[in-house]
């Protein structure tokens, strides 16, 4: 890596051209040469925000990118990376002097400059909103650009500034190393360029946590230069020894960088002297078989460190990543590690779908993303060995990232949407209530239409009305309003709501009326509601509002809910009541002391069943009601009317359970869970208990349930109880 420091001052005017130039045809060193000398007049005087003389980066951040033998246009553009704002028309004059895929890359560039992507996060924000919407701007600028060298430029441009910043202390430079290290150094990572990777870490290291990276470099007690002769050292040795048996490996080395080494001593809470891996060889093989025995090789050199192999060729680990892992203590009796895999595995690890920078980031992508990252690391990588310039270049403008865009709230807060989307898409995916009272938008300052397509990088702000919803217009395809499924969901959810408030309005005009004309109030609506079959009121008015309960239903309910009314006196000695049974016989029931045959009925309100203690009501009409003693209805009429009140008890006939059945509720309270419902009916299944109907409402993720069932005696109730109570889930069970 060429230094910038070393190559030029900050007052330097001849820039080393020949290190600019590297690699390039002498056509292309033209190009250099002309930038140079066009910049020289744009950029006098001129300085950066950073306080970096305009000059000095561009020649910086131009250095790196040759040092990545990039392209002639590439390292053009790294020049010209301010040019845009200086000229009155940039495009035009960018375009006149060095042609319209210069321009672009010019162009690309300052889109990303003008964004000024920063992690302006709440300081309340949880860690996974930090961590998702960091990693939402780490893909935006690889999506915002048309051609990816312009990433390339702009990690080379972030680079040159942390080099800047390395005498220039301050906290101005410690924001800087910060979002470098959330978004830079992994988009560095994700693209495999190594080199800025770990100088973009290391730097940015150095600013955060200055203390621990100079006890770290302390720790490092040997100088780089040694490092790096020991490693040489060890190459040919190992080298010699593989040889010797005839496997022809590839054989690197390197010395782990400071961050790394602080990242693995923080992530595995080891001390320094636990980390193995500070000096490191890397060995390529043909086959799987020759790893092993370079690992024999390996082992018999140098004395292997107990607990410290792993094989991940055998056990490969979840990214499928493969390689054999050992560390040995080397003739200096310090720690050296030793990775051994074949090309294939190399390949995969370095440039397959995924395999790295996943592992490295702990990320969870997946799917079309992976493959396009994978794509553009091949495409990278092959930039050494292709022999059409101009086609690579070609292939890596193709390269399209991200089929997503990415624009940004006032507050700099970056939203993703699919292609295609609108404000209207935008405001919705902020929230449900900013999509409802949406009444208009800008883009970057200026009002726009509501089906304007937006674009990644743009600034959007939602106009919004206190009152009002959205217009049925937006829901018409034509017009190109709403281009996501969620806002179109969330536009027709709204008007159902709407709909379904007409239709509540309409039913409860309709029951006040019909309990008006028979003379009822509205304080027993819920008890009217429960006699025609439904859960509640709001059940009840519904439909009503759909002409589902008509007149004539509601005056049978209303008089089933009257207030008894005393009975003509009778003479009867005893009365027998006529119950359903499975045959569909008449038996007699209930026996009625000092009352002849009269009409009894089973009351509604507390189903009694044998044995419950039972006593009557007399009522107007409708014979006999019988009612559970406990029953707070009974009580209630008891207390108001306690002449009517007649004894009674079960006959000897209604607790044979072959011909006679009883309707009881048992009332279950559960955690709401899928199969819930399954479960419970399995187990009055089980007990032969026929459910005629059931009643569910589930609140807060509490399921409130009533099963209705017909059941010979109250002893098969209790069983049913304590079978449901053990049921997963369950809370409670009881007998309304």
């Amino acid at each position: 890596m060429v230094s910038v420091t070393h190559a030029i001052s900050q007052g330097d005017t001849a820039p080393p051209i020949d290190l600019l130039a590297a690699g390039l045809e002498q056509g292309e060193r033209q190009r250099i040469e002309a930038a140079l000398e066009w910049i020289a007049d744009l950029y006098e005087g001129k300085v950066l925000g950073t306080g970096e003389p305009t000059w000095t980066h561009a020649i910086g951040a131009a250095l790196i990118a040759a040092s990545l033998r990039l392209d002639a246009e590439t390292r053009v553009a790294a020049l010209l990376f301010a040019a845009w704002e200086e000229l009155d028309d940039p495009a035009e004059e960018i375009e006149a002097r060095f042609g319209p895929a210069i321009t672009t890359l010019v162009r690309g560039l300052h889109k990303l400059n003008g964004l000024r992507v920063l992690t302006r996060l709440t300081t309340n924000a949880s860690a996974p909103e930090i961590r998702a919407q960091t990693e939402v701007l780490r893909k935006m600028l690889l999506a915002m650009v048309e051609d990816i060298r312009v990433v390339l430029v702009r990690l080379a441009s972030r680079t040159q500034t942390l080099r800047f910043y390395t005498d220039l202390p301050g906290d101005a430079r410690v924001e800087v190393a910060r979002e470098s290290l959330d978004i830079y150094a992994p988009l560095a990572n994700r693209l495999g360029v190594w080199q800025l990777k770990w100088e973009l870490e290391d730097l940015s290291f150095r600013f955060i946590e200055p203390e621990t990276y100079k006890r770290i470099a302390r720790m490092l007690d040997e100088r780089r230069i040694e490092r790096e002769q020991f490693i040489e050292d060890a190459i040919a040795r190992l080298r010699k020894e593989v040889g010797a048996v005839g496997i022809e490996a590839e054989i690197t080395g390197r010395a782990k960088h400071i961050y790394s080494i602080y990242n693995k001593m923080r992530k595995k809470r080891l001390d320094f002297s636990q980390v193995f891996d500070i000096r490191a060889l890397r060995v390529l093989v043909p086959e799987i078989k020759d790893c092993y025995t370079v690992l024999g090789i390996v082992h018999q050199m140098w004395q292997p460190i107990a607990k410290e192999f792993d094989d991940y060729i055998t056990k490969p680990k979840g990214n499928n990543y493969q390689s054999l892992h050992t560390a040995v203590l080397a003739g200096d009796g310090r720690a050296l590690e030793v990775q051994i895999r074949t090309f294939d595995m190399h390949k995969h690890a370095e440039l397959g779908v995924a395999a790295h920078w996943r592992y490295k980031e702990g990320a969870k992508q997946g799917g079309d993303y992976d493959e396009k990252i994978a794509l553009l690391r091949n495409l990278l990588s092959w930039r050494d060995e292709v022999t059409d310039a101009a086609h690579w270049v070609e292939q890596l403008k193709r390269a399209s990232l991200d089929d997503t865009l990415y624009v940004l709230t006032p507050q700099g807060r970056v939203v993703d949407l699919p292609r295609g989307a609108t404000p209207i898409d935008f405001a919705y995916r902020l929230h449900t209530d900013v999509g409802h009272h949406c009444r208009g938008a800008k883009i970057d300052g200026h009002l726009v239409p509501l089906n304007t397509a937006l674009e990644s990088g743009q600034t959007v702000e939602i106009v919004t009305a206190k009152e009002g919803g959205p217009s049925r217009d937006w829901l018409d395809a034509r017009q190109g309003y709403v281009a996501t499924s969620r806002a179109r969901s969330k536009i027709k959810q709204y008007f159902a709501q709407l709909d379904e408030e007409e239709i509540l309005s309409r039913g409860r005009s309709f029951v006040t009326k019909e309990m008006q004309r028979d003379g009822h109030g509205q304080a027993n609506i819920d008890g009217l509601a429960e006699r025609l079959g439904f859960k509640n009121a709001e059940a009840l008015y519904l439909a009503a509002g759909r002409g589902e309960v008509g007149p004539r239903a509601m005056q049978t309910a209303l008089r089933e809910g009257s207030a008894p009314e005393p009975a003509a006196e009778a003479e009867p000695e005893f009365v027998v009541s006529r119950s359903r049974s499975r045959s569909g016989d008449n038996q007699d029931k209930i026996l009625i002391d000092g009352v002849g045959k009269l009409m009894t009925s089973l009351s509604r309100c507390c189903k009694p069943a044998p044995p419950d203690a039972i006593e009557g009501f007399v009522t107007r009409g409708r014979g006999i009601s019988i009612h559970r003693v406990d029953c707070a209805d009974f009580q209630d009429l008891a207390r108001k009317h306690p002449e009517r009140v007649i004894p009674a008890e079960w006959g000897e006939k209604a607790h044979d359970t072959r011909n006679a059945l009883y309707q009881v509720d048992i009332n279950v309270q559960a955690s709401d869970r899928q199969g819930l419902l399954r479960d419970i009916s399995e187990v009055l299944s089980r007990e032969k208990l026929n459910v005629i109907a059931v009643n569910t409402l589930t609140k807060k993720g509490t399921a409130y349930m009533r099963f209705t069932m017909e059941v010979g005696g109250i002893k098969q109730v209790q069983r049913a109880i304590t079978l449901v109570r053990e049921v997963s889930g369950v809370i409670d069970a009881q007998r309304k």
